[in-house]
Order: C-alpha cells, then sequence, then structure tokens
C-alpha cells in the first residue's frame, strides 16, 4: 500500500495544535500483521507559504519541509486556525494557493479558523460549514455564501470537511482516518493518543454540563458538573438538592432558571447523550449501557431512548455501528 500523503499548512500566528494535533494523528495511523507494523497509512508533510520558520501563536517555532511552490502533490490538504488566517494579507494568500491545488487533490480540510482561508477562495460556497462558536458569527458575517452550523463538532460537505476549534482538529482527522481505513484502525490511533473515537453527543461543541458551566459558576453549575459524571448515583431532586445545599423547591426552582429545564429534564438529557455515546464507542450489550447511565430498567431505558432520539437503542447501534462519522445533507 502506498501511503497517501498529507499535507500540512504552516504560517506565523496560527495555532500550534491544529497542526500538530492531526499531525501525530495521521502519523500514528498504520496498517499491522501478527501484531507488528507493516507499514504507515499515511505521509505527513509539512507547507509554508514560504521557507522560513514560522512562530505559532503559543510561542512555537516550526520550520515548513515545503513550500507552496515546492510541495509535492497531496492527496489531503489540511488548513489549521489562527488568529492571523481571519487576517485578509494572510487568508487570502493561502486561497490563492488553495484556488490551484483544487484540480488535483481530493479533499480540503480546514481546522477552527482555518476555514476563513478555505471561505475566501470560494471553494466552499454554499456548503455547510464549521468552525469554532467564537468566530461563527464573524464568518457568517464575512462569507455569507457559507451554511455556517455554530454548533457540530466537524462537518463534511462534498469533499470540504471543517471542524471546531484545536481538540476538535484531532476529532476530524480521526473521521477522516476512518473514512480511508475504516473503524479498527482508527479505534487504534484514537487508544494511542488517549482520546474518545467519539466525542459525548458524536457531533456538537458542547456538552449539556459545559454549556451550563460556561453560563454560571455557582452551586447550581457545580452539581450540574457532577451529574455528568455520576450517573449510576442517586440523581433524584431530593439528592440533587442536598449537593447544592437548596430546599427541594429552591432547588428545582433556580434550576429551571438558569438551565430552562427541570432537573429531570436535564439528568435525562445527560444520561441518553451518554448512553448514545457509548452505544457508537463500544460493543457492550444494551443492559450494560443502560446501567452504566443509571437506568435499573432496560425498558425503561428504552421508551426513554426512543422518546429522545426517535428510535429503539437497539436498532440505532445496528444502524450506527462503527461507521457514520459525518453529518451529510
Amino acid at each position: 500500500m502506498v501511503p497517501r500523503r498529507i499535507g500540512l499548512l504552516m504560517y506565523a500566528d496560527m495555532q500550534a495544535l491544529d497542526l500538530v494535533g492531526p499531525m501525530d494523528a495521521f502519523a500514528a495511523a498504520q496498517l499491522t500483521r501478527a501484531g507488528r507494523s507493516v507499514t504507515k497509512c499515511y505521509e505527513v508533510v509539512t507547507i509554508g507559504l514560504d521557507s522560513r520558520a514560522v512562530r505559532a501563536e503559543s510561542g512555537l517555532v516550526l520550520k515548513p519541509q515545503y513550500t507552496v511552490k515546492s510541495a509535492p502533490h497531496c492527496d489531503t490538504l489540511i488548513i489549521p486556525g489562527g488568529r492571523a488566517m481571519r487576517e485578509a494579507k494572510t487568508s487570502e494568500r493561502v486561497a490563492a494557493w488553495l484556488i490551484r491545488q483544487d484540480r488535483d487533490t481530493r479533499r480540503i480540510a480546514a481546522v477552527c479558523t482555518g476555514v476563513f482561508g478555505l471561505a475566501a477562495s470560494g471553494l466552499a460556497d454554499g456548503r455547510r460549514v464549521t468552525t469554532h462558536w467564537q468566530y461563527a458569527q464573524e464568518l457568517v458575517a464575512r462569507f455569507p455564501k457559507l451554511k455556517v452550523d455554530a454548533s457540530a463538532l466537524f462537518l463534511r460537505d462534498g469533499r470540504i470537511y471543517t471542524s471546531a476549534g484545536i481538540t476538535a482538529g484531532i476529532d476530524l482527522t480521526l473521521a477522516l482516518i476512518e473514512e480511508d481505513h475504516g473503524p479498527s484502525i482508527a479505534l487504534s490511533v484514537a487508544r494511542e493518543l488517549v482520546v474518545y473515537l467519539r466525542r459525548e453527543g458524536g457531533q456538537s461543541q458542547f456538552s449539556e454540563p459545559l454549556r451550563f458551566q460556561s453560563k454560571n459558576v455557582d452551586r447550581i453549575a457545580d452539581v450540574a458538573g457532577w451529574i455528568g459524571t455520576n450517573l449510576q448515583q442517586d440523581l433524584s431532586v431530593q439528592a440533587l438538592a442536598e449537593r447544592a445545599r437548596l430546599c427541594p423547591r429552591q432547588f428545582t426552582r433556580r434550576f429551571k432558571q438558569i438551565t430552562g429545564s427541570t432537573p429531570a429534564e436535564f439528568v435525562e438529557k445527560t444520561r441518553l447523550d451518554e448512553a448514545r455515546r457509548r452505544l457508537t464507542a463500544h460493543q457492550a450489550p444494551l443492559g450494560q449501557v443502560a446501567l452504566s447511565v443509571g437506568y435499573r430498567s432496560d425498558d425503561v431505558f428504552s421508551k426513554a431512548f426512543e422518546r429522545r432520539f426517535g428510535v429503539a437503542p437497539g436498532a440505532f447501534k445496528r444502524r450506527f455501528k462503527m461507521t457514520a462519522r459525518f453529518d451529510q445533507q
């Protein structure tokens, strides 16, 4: 097997992890036989706008192997994000290069604000894209022809791939590896990097506890965060109210004011979202998954799951298995 060549762009004031995260993930993908590495799945190269070393936002200095003028043909191009990419001086240079590469490149991916360079090229016009939630409105304002989904972790629309910020670049890379070589190799890379093959919720930039904690730094927020990591515990209103040191009526009122949902609704959503993640990432029996997220009855779990997602957990597991990586319309 000839390794696919992956080209990662480098430029001054980029986000270093947007580059080295995907780079390490691609480098870890390899075919094995009898437990031994046979060949690497990818050849990873770095490409600079010129030959000079660049300083990332963090201060890390990196030197590209090639320039946009000397780079070899690449199967896939990855555009990392960074503050400079939101400036026309950089994004327009990147856009011009992407336009020249478009015909001979199988797919183009942008991590975080790397999508600004992609958007400037016009290659993503009319396509669904995502970026870090913090810059989604700016992206919409500057490039109205894009269909921006500010909540997605990563998206594919045709041969254009985009992801949310920083670590989401690794999620996207695992998706690309699975697309090329199947779930077993992608899973082996995820294990080596000690990350989820799929994060909770499948595509969302935010888990519900994280969304909540970002708005509320108080006792209610502490309880919400605790729920997400203690799904097998007693999560009744009485127990949660005691944890927040409030009476049940006051706790329920404050919780609903802040979150827009009752404690029971919040608990059920959190449990079911985690159950969905576990169904897609593990081969455990349904009963074991139900028990692991706090359901003592398989029947109650199945009815709640179907009510929330419109499909029985068994059918969801069979349909999803280890293949459906991307949102497509």
